[in-house]
């Protein structure tokens, strides 16, 4: 299925260790690339991968995603 390799903001939050609304906020931000399809956040897999590697959670430590 196409939607296999996507997460929503829910799944990304666990994999990330933060709050769901801290995975929307980045994805709002566009810190953390994603695709808005109808109320639901979709973050693609490989993408979380390479932005899980450079995030740091600590407060006011913002990261971006290195392309």
């Amino acid at each position: 299925m196409p939607w296999d390799n996507y997460l929503s903001a829910l799944e990304a939050s666990r994999r990330l260790k933060i709050h769901p609304e801290t995975v929307k906020r980045l994805c709002r931000q566009g810190d953390l690339p994603a695709t808005k399809f109808h109320n639901t956040w979709l973050i693609n897999r490989d993408t979380l991968d390479n932005f899980a590697g450079t995030y740091n959670p600590s407060r006011g430590a913002r990261r971006k995603l290195i392309k």
